[in-house]
């Protein structure tokens, strides 16, 4: 389909072959009566749109060579070159993956050394040379264009955008933003993407902030060419839904007339920039050469409707004008366009040879370095013993304050979180102490929370995000894996989303059960590569591994999640009531560096590996096996579930022979599986045993218990794997 597309702009321009151009032409002039967009613009736009279609036509060249890896392509939606010309090089952009045209018009723009066509080239054949991914996608994206890279599909990145917009005009990222305060963000998308939760989220959430009040300086710009892949967009569905949306300014345009999307882009952007509140650009454009190049689009279109949108080619369209306007004769842009054509594949030629990442080390190193930097910037920390006895949830709020008062970047943000303190009162006094811009209360959304936080790394801040419970987070985990594990992966390192995600969860709750409020469900944060999952459970470890965390988001950029145990948060004792001993009470320096485990006791007949929860629970049970059983223990509390602490489990390992995991997640995907085949592709050889959750639901009430690993079945367990060494 590729040929007829090319053939038909081709014919249709060569119809036009007899117009002649207007003698003394002024390339400063309008390109049409009435038209704010000039001659010498229109040429510009129509140069990158012609870009963009050869690289689709080459891209397609290459993947029938077997050099190229990617043809979803931009054909047809070339407007958006017009929507990149209305706009400034310093507007920060989060791209549709059609957005070819735009691409090429803001490097244009903005200038720079880089050949924009050989970039995106580069990208298609995965090549290493290439400036943002280093061969890992391609993407557009270039951080001296400030074009933020996305692989989203589904609109999974207007919750950073939504983020980004409303961070950007904060009083506390005008020191840290790389952007000025009169910019605007810009947010492509498609229309079939626009019916996904994470867009009408977003765009609810964009909204919502400015009804209150609040600066939102965002630019939705949806590229609606009727069709999501196979299935049709009802026609009139986005202008029903968005045109007379309260508080939403509507512009639209016809993405084939180059000066009517100049001119509604040109004065949505103004509208966003002055205003300060979203607007929402509504572009018809046509999809065409189908989908991808797999796609085989006669299989659900019929060849008349196919042909009909050759008619609405923007390409075609911006000719036209060109053309009959009196500005350039046919000819004349058919050599452009030959011209450009031969550039294109010159360049594809060149590229196809090039190296690409050779070694999973090469693939993976933008996510270890980041795990380099972590751990090198949590082992220079070193937090100095406290005097008070503090509960698990008093050191996380001392901890909280130390972190806002050390790094003026900082915000802490949630459901509840601000004159509340929280569910659990962990955020008590962060506002009264740090002001409302720092600290603040989100709408009951968690793909918000987490965008805001994603927008607040791009920003320079450091955002510490709370979710209520573990369970909440599933409503929102591709925020976390698609969205803020992926970006320093897809741009080298250049981009990063420093943040600490605090979620609250695991079972043993008392008081406030069910599956929502008591969940053990982590093995879909542990799937996610390069985030770092901290896990404490002694107050002593809670406070430094928070700062940990801290330390390693603003020095690496890293991802860390926080997991709360909520059944520790104002636990005091450890063995009997009154002995205090679940309260911080270390002389020595804590040592939180991340991937490292803690032991507690030195017994040389059993280790006990464990982590949250059943830190205290094998404590107790290490305490009644000495005393009845005289089996001498040590418990190991993980603390890091990734990295996993595998060089202490090991060395507990082979100082008994014998471990038993406790595990208080499920037993199918839970932490413990990961454990045991750490320890047998390690070498372990010794006896081997584990204790864990069911693979249930937590029910409510005490009806737990009956699900929930305990201290019971953590006894019997050891008793079977050790023995009892009393006659």
């Amino acid at each position: 389909m590729s040929d007829a597309v090319d053939d038909h702009f081709i014919a249709a321009l060569q119809v036009c072959a007899a117009t002649v151009p207007a003698p003394g032409r002024d390339d400063s002039a309008p390109v049409r009566p009435g038209s704010s967009l000039t001659v010498a613009e229109a040429l510009g736009i129509f140069d990158s749109q012609i870009g963009s279609r050869h690289l689709d036509l080459a891209a397609r060249a290459l993947r029938a060579d077997g050099h190229g890896f990617y043809t979803i392509g931009s054909a047809g939606h070339e407007a958006n070159a017009t929507v990149a010309a209305a706009l400034r090089c310093t507007d920060p952009a989060l791209l549709h993956y059609r957005s070819g045209g735009f691409f090429l018009q803001r490097a244009h723009q903005c200038g720079g050394e880089r050949d924009a066509l050989r970039d995106v080239l580069l990208g298609i054949v995965s090549a290493t040379e290439e400036p943002i991914s280093g061969g890992r996608h391609k993407v557009f994206g270039r951080h001296d264009l400030n074009i933020i890279p996305q692989t989203s599909t589904i609109a999974s990145h207007l919750p950073r955008a939504l983020g980004v917009a409303f961070l950007l005009g904060q009083a506390c990222a005008a020191a840290t933003s790389p952007w000025p305060k009169d910019a605007i963000v810009a947010c492509s998308f498609g229309d079939a993407s626009a019916n996904h939760s994470t867009a009408v989220g977003a765009i609810n959430a964009a909204l919502n902030a400015a009804y209150r009040g609040l600066e939102v300086p965002l630019l939705l710009v949806c590229e609606d060419n009727g069709i999501g892949i196979s299935t049709k967009t009802p026609h009139g569905w986005i202008a029903s839904v968005y045109a007379h949306r309260p508080g939403l300014t509507y512009f639209s345009a016809d993405g084939a007339d180059v000066a009517e999307t100049f001119a509604a882009a040109a004065a949505a952007a103004a509208y966003v920039r002055h205003y300060r509140r979203p607007a929402f650009l509504h572009v018809s454009t046509v999809r065409l050469m189908g989908h991808a190049g797999s796609d085989y689009e006669p299989g659900y279109r019929s060849p008349r409707e196919i042909a009909e949108d050759y008619g609405r080619d923007p390409i075609l369209g911006t000719a036209r004008m060109l053309v009959e306007q009196g500005h350039r004769s046919a000819t004349e842009l058919l050599e452009v366009y030959e011209h450009k054509r031969a550039a294109v594949m010159e360049r594809a030629r060149q590229v196809c040879q090039l190296p690409q990442l050779d070694s999973p080390a090469a693939v993976m190193e933008p996510l270890r370095g980041t795990l380099r930097a972590s751990v090198r910037a949590s082992r220079e920390l070193r937090c100095a013993p406290t005097e008070a006895k503090m509960t698990l949830a008093q050191a996380i709020n001392t901890a909280l304050h130390d972190i806002l008062r050390e790094y003026p970047q900082a915000l802490v943000f949630g459901e509840d979180v601000a004159r509340k303190g929280g569910v659990y009162g962990l955020t008590r006094g962060l506002q009264k102490s740090f002001g409302a811009a720092r600290v603040f209360d989100t709408i009951l959304d968690e793909q918000t929370i987490l965008g805001l936080a994603l927008g607040a790394g791009l920003n320079g801040l450091l955002a510490i995000p709370e979710i209520q419970y573990l369970a909440y987070v599933h409503n929102a985990l591709d925020q976390i894996r698609g969205e803020a594990a992926t970006l320093q992966f897809f741009s080298n390192g250049q981009y990063r989303n420093p943040a600490v995600i605090r979620i609250a969860g695991y079972g043993f709750q008392k008081g406030f059960g069910g599956h929502f409020h008591n969940d053990d469900s982590v093995a879909a944060l542990l799937d996610i590569p390069g985030i770092i999952v901290a896990s404490p459970s002694h107050p002593d470890d809670a406070g430094a591994m928070l700062r940990a965390c801290a330390s390693a988001a603003v020095e690496a950029g890293a991802v860390c999640v926080y997991l709360e145990p909520i059944a520790l948060y104002h636990t005091r004792d450890l063995h009997s009531e009154g002995d205090g001993g679940w309260l911080t009470g270390s002389h020595d320096l804590v040592d939180a560096t991340i991937g490292t485990a803690r032991t507690y006791g030195d017994g040389e007949q059993l280790s006990i590996v464990t982590f949250g929860n059943g830190v205290p629970m094998s404590l107790r049970v290490a305490d009644v096996l000495r005393r009845t059983h005289g089996i001498r223990c040590r418990v190991t509390d993980l603390r890091w579930l990734a990295p996993l602490p595998i060089k202490d489990i090991l060395r507990d390992a082979a100082a008994t022979g014998h471990v038993l995991i406790v595990d208080e997640t499920r037993r199918s995907g839970g932490v413990g599986q990961q454990i045991l085949a750490e320890l047998i592709d390690n070498g372990y050889r010794g006896a081997l045993a584990r204790v864990c959750s069911y693979d249930s639901f937590i029910p409510l009430g005490d009806a737990a218990l009956h699900v929930l690993v305990s201290e019971e079945a953590i006894e019997h367990a050891a008793l079977s794997l050790v023995g009892s060494t009393r006659a």
